[in-house]
């Protein structure tokens, strides 16, 4: 029978796959770094070394560039990767969509199902991300050499991030635009008498001042912020519908082209330079939060909105319909499936703590939307006593909660243009975050795939890639550019998105199998334990057919206000979704017509690893790994060089073991 490595390296013929050459500074700069953790590691006990890897910074050599690819870049500090991982996850979804959620679904109660889905959904395919990412030094394109059959699946990924990418920074420039307009004394939208102001205008300053005992019926008017937003951002009257965009707002258009700016001035040397910036965008938002939140519940009437938003309503746990909303919350807020968190560990070192680092960011993520909702709903209560209405009257979810609702209650504070800035600025950094995640996704895919070409010019490349994607966005800059921004919120990454995850799982848990769980064994020290294997194998991938199934069932034709979306632009939208899902049986097609053989032989071929999949380092690979890389020198690189260098560590133990156990298997298949 052939064995693993023949079978490998005739597939890299059929593949006519280059050679891949090691650093040879990095091989040194690994091997001293080992010679330092051997010694220190070699007289501690397994617990011991368990237990300072779960605790203790991964990155024991002290060099953090040690063991990465050096021409592809890894991060510069310790806190690089983890940072990210909280900027991308707590984004502008945790202001403006889980207060209002939970207010919606049970109050108190929505927490139950909301963590129950983090524990089934959220932390084991968070974590899977993250180990493939790693593990493989790889993006969201290139790691399909896991199982090239699929490859598919990533370029549904990069089609679908693109997407989200073109409206997401559209946000942030509405987010510009107020952060520019709060530069003043007056806030622009605090009263009525402006041209863009119709009759229904009615400012809640003169409902104060009128001091009238009677209820005054405000259901026929206008808030002054909800005109400002409509009628001079958006200009939204000058156009009769998605299909008549109108003139494009130059304001806008500028916001847009500063926001791009931004973005690509922040990704312009990769993860070395947006590495450093979340050090601010990351932790700033956590400042006026939390300076929000003590102005907030210091508000009169305050506590009758945190009383709306956190009133637990029990009966609501009986209707599937909030387990759904809990898991869809998890789902989106955490990033999972946009590839974004793939492409963040896939600059990690080898032996990096992805595992503490889950916890971190995805409980992180689950009590800044906590904090969050104490912020929003407080002003929302002192809002609702000022103007006389109950709370669920005045909010709402998405981005009215942001640029209607929000706005107007920062008028009826003192200093209100000093509150309104911090608030828009601190959604700016929020916004920054995540887009900052989707561009690196996009870069880094394609240069994975084109590394000889595209690495050596990756400023140029990211360039091309902002340009583009700031031209396909001027659309959105029209006076019905909200009708698009709508249609690509709903559909961008709605089903597509839920596809491509559960084909992830269920590619890596069945296609791969038990290799994914030797491969963690092997890169972190230790096996997941039942938890995840039980998620992976079958709670996470169940819960994720049932919301794709929900949203079928469920599917209600995108609108916005009182304004119903054609059947061409819906029939547009839903091929947008469709078209991400094309990808897989396209990426099919093609993976089988490069092999050789009848067709299953092919299929067979195709879905087995490649020869370039394993550690992106020979020093790291073991087992099936050695000499997969054309180029390798010995046949136990790991070995050869921690024994050469001094010490036997917890890794090369771990090697050791891994090896035994592929072995044994090896010995079971050629018996069967």
């Amino acid at each position: 029978m052939m064995n693993s490595h023949t079978r490998a390296q005739q597939h890299m013929v059929a593949q006519g796959q280059g050679p891949h050459s090691t650093p040879l500074c990095c091989l040194v700069l690994f091997s001293v770094g080992v010679s330092v953790m051997g010694s220190h590691l070699a007289a501690a006990g397994s617990g011991f070394q368990l237990w300072n890897l779960l605790v203790s910074p991964s990155s024991q050599d002290g060099e953090l560039g040690s063991e990465c690819p050096e021409d592809r870049g890894n991060w510069t500090g310790r806190l690089d990767f983890l940072l990210s991982c909280i900027g991308y996850c707590v984004g502008l979804g945790n202001v403006w969509r889980f207060p209002y959620r939970a207010y919606t679904n049970g109050g108190g109660a929505f927490l139950v199902p909301y963590f129950i889905m983090l524990a089934i959904c959220g932390i084991p395919i968070f974590f899977m991300e993250l180990s493939l990412g790693q593990f493989s030094s790889l993006g969201p394109l290139a790691v399909w050499k896991i199982s090239p059959l699929f490859k598919g699946v990533g370029m549904g990924t990069i089609l679908i991030v693109s997407l989200v990418a073109i409206y997401y920074n559209m946000i942030i420039a509405y987010v510009l635009f107020y952060l520019f307009a709060s530069l003043t004394s007056d806030l622009p939208w605090q009263h009525c008498g402006n041209w863009w102001n119709t009759e229904l205008c009615l400012d809640h300053h003169v409902l104060r001042a009128g001091n009238s005992s009677l209820p005054i019926n405000i259901s026929n008017t206008v808030s002054p912020s909800e005109e400002y937003w409509s009628r001079y951002v958006l200009h939204i009257q000058g156009s009769s519908g998605i299909g008549d965009p109108g003139r494009i707002r130059w304001n806008l258009c500028l916001c847009l082209l500063l926001s791009w700016t931004i973005v690509y001035l922040c990704i312009l040397k990769g993860v070395k330079s947006s590495g450093k910036v979340v050090y601010f965008t990351a932790t700033f938002p956590y400042l006026i939060l939390v300076m929000l939140l003590i102005r907030g519940v210091t508000l009169e009437g305050a506590w009758k909105g945190i009383q709306f938003y956190l009133t637990p309503q029990f009966d609501h746990l009986l209707s599937s319909k909030v387990w759904i909303e809990a898991a869809l919350q998890i789902f989106y807020s955490l990033g999972v499936g946009f590839g974004g968190l793939l492409t963040f560990a896939s600059y990690n070192t080898f032996h990096q703590n992805i595992y503490r680092d889950t916890f971190i960011v995805t409980l992180g993520n689950a009590i800044t939307s906590i904090l969050a909702g104490f912020a929003i709903f407080s002003v929302l209560g002192y809002m609702s006593q000022e103007l006389g209405v109950p709370v669920n009257q005045v909010a709402k979810a998405g981005p009215g909660l942001a640029f209607v609702v929000y706005p107007q209650a920062m008028t009826m504070l003192p200093l209100s243009p000093f509150w309104s800035f911090l608030f828009f600025f601190m959604l700016l950094t929020l916004g920054l975050d995540s887009q900052f995640a989707f561009m690196e996704t996009i870069v880094t895919a394609v240069t994975d795939e084109f590394p000889y070409y595209l690495r050596p010019k990756k400023a140029s490349f990211s360039a091309v890639i902002c340009i583009a994607l700031f031209l396909m966005g001027l659309i959105l800059t029209t006076e019905g550019g909200m009708y698009w921004l709508v249609l690509l919120d709903d559909y961008s990454a709605g089903f597509g998105l839920m596809v491509v995850v559960i084909t992830t799982c269920l590619v890596v848990t069945r296609v791969y199998g038990k290799r994914f769980c030797r491969d963690i064994h092997m890169m972190l020290g230790f096996k997941p334990g039942s938890y995840f294997r039980a998620c992976w194998m079958v709670l996470s991938p169940a819960t994720m057919m049932a919301l794709l199934v929900y949203n079928i069932v469920k599917y209600q034709p995108s609108e916005y206000g009182n304004y119903q979306f054609p059947t061409w632009a819906e029939a547009l939208g839903i091929l947008m979704g469709v078209l991400s899902c094309l990808m897989i049986p396209l990426g099919m097609v093609v993976a089988v017509l490069q092999e050789e053989g009848t067709l299953w032989e092919r299929v067979q071929q195709a879905s087995r690893p490649a020869m370039g999949w394993g550690p992106a380092l020979e020093e790291n690979r073991s087992g099936a790994y050695v000499a997969s890389l054309a180029g390798s020198q010995s046949p136990k690189p790991l070995m050869v060089h921690m024994r050469k260098y001094g010490g036997i560590t917890s890794y090369e133990n771990t090697a050791i073991e891994v090896d035994r156990e592929m072995e044994e298997e090896e010995e079971e298949e050629s018996m069967i």
